[in-house]
């Protein structure tokens, strides 16, 4: 037991705290779910299905966040285009839920989805085949949104593009993705996206334990980015990564090849933003081109700010908590939300520019020396 703390409390300071949380993750995650199975509906603890939902969304959202801390907090790089990569990640996954619907759609096609009879289309495209198959839409949710972050991250950095210049491209990538996925000639649903989903590996997604087992499933999923970003993170790489962040013309001098390390790092971020999205999907029941909008993308990098970038942990809390703010003050304020939204960012910035995780460090760090004295004072 003492080899598996210390595995988990290597490294960065942030890493002691690891452990804590994954166990505190799961164990949320266990009772959730236990209240919402076993206990009757009018009991004081029963957890909506309703709310497992919610959570499960939530805890996607996490995942985004986490994949934009790791570029952004630990390689500096700010992405505003990672809505990209999690709303490919979703489209993959709900193109193999819309095949599961076979003959029971609107139009009884067993072949075409009812979007593709509606505009006439008389065969399936080649992307559409094997999506049928679980485990090859699976593969092409990590594949292309990886494929295309590679691309992506080749040509920039290699071409040592850097700050808000290399920000403003990605944002343009995920608008250009929007305006595609609008089309309907694209073949991926136009304006309507993908929805009326059925089934998932033969469970009906509406039943309660189909929801449960999404949100145990998205939890132990965080759980183990989390674990392994924090191994990556403290390893020679991550402090690599680290070095470029704050001096990459040092970095490179001493011999350092820094574009491979944020293409790898770029590649490895996409990839965890993509798998959220396939998660995501069959919990909120629809993929649009919506989730390609770069407002999506700039709320993740607010939530990575309100939480503390660069922790890893703290990404994950500033995405609980402001989402929960959202589902809570967007029925109070709808209107006001995003107001609010960019007074709170600018509030951070000004005024917890480590975010929550900084500020509760700072706390601890003042308590310390009381600490000490009072010590002092008995000896």
């Amino acid at each position: 037991m003492s080899k598996l703390i210390n595995w988990f409390s290597e490294g960065r300071s942030s890493g002691k705290y690891t452990l804590p949380f994954v166990i505190l993750l799961l164990a949320v995650t266990v009772l959730a779910s236990a209240a919402n199975l076993l206990l009757p509906q009018d009991s004081a603890l029963y957890v909506s299905t309703y709310s497992i939902t919610l959570l499960g969304k939530y805890l996607c959202y996490a995942m985004l966040a986490l994949a934009v801390d790791i570029i952004w907090g630990y390689c500096g790089i700010l992405s505003l285009g990672h809505g990209a990569f999690f709303a490919l990640g979703g489209y993959a996954m709900g193109m193999y839920l819309m095949r599961q619907i076979g003959d029971r759609g609107v139009y009884g096609n067993p072949l075409l989805p009812d979007f593709m009879v509606f505009l006439d289309w008389q065969e399936l495209p080649w992307f559409w085949l094997g999506m049928d198959q679980f485990w090859f839409a699976m593969l092409m949710a990590v594949v292309v949104p990886g494929l295309l972050a590679f691309v992506f991250g080749w040509l920039a950095f290699r071409s040592r593009v850097t700050g808000v210049y290399l920000s403003i491209m990605t944002q343009a990538l995920t608008y250009a993705l929007l305006l595609a996925f609008f089309r309907n000639e694209m073949g991926f649903g136009g304006n309507n996206g993908l929805t009326d989903f059925k089934e998932l590996l033969g469970f009906d997604l509406q039943a309660d334990s189909t929801r449960v087992s999404l949100f145990i499933i998205t939890a132990l999923m965080l759980a183990i980015v989390l674990v392994l970003s924090q191994r990556i993170l403290s390893s020679r790489l991550g402090k690599v990564t680290l070095a470029i962040r704050d001096a990459e013309a040092r970095t490179r001098f001493i011999g350092y090849r820094t574009e491979r390390y944020k293409v790898w790092l770029f590649v490895y971020s996409a990839v965890i933003a993509a798998v959220a999205g396939a998660l995501y999907v069959p919990q909120v029941g629809i993929i649009n081109p919506g989730e390609f909008s770069p407002i999506n993308s700039i709320e993740v990098v607010i939530w990575v700010a309100v939480g503390g970038r660069g922790t890893l942990i703290g990404a994950i809390i500033g995405a609980l908590l402001v989402n929960y703010a959202k589902t809570r003050f967007t029925a109070i304020m709808p209107d006001g939300w995003l107001f609010a939204l960019g007074a709170l960012f600018v509030l951070v910035t000004l005024y917890l520019p480590k975010g929550l995780i900084g500020l509760y460090g700072q706390l601890s760090a003042k308590r310390r020396p009381t600490k000490s004295a009072q010590q002092e004072a008995h000896s």
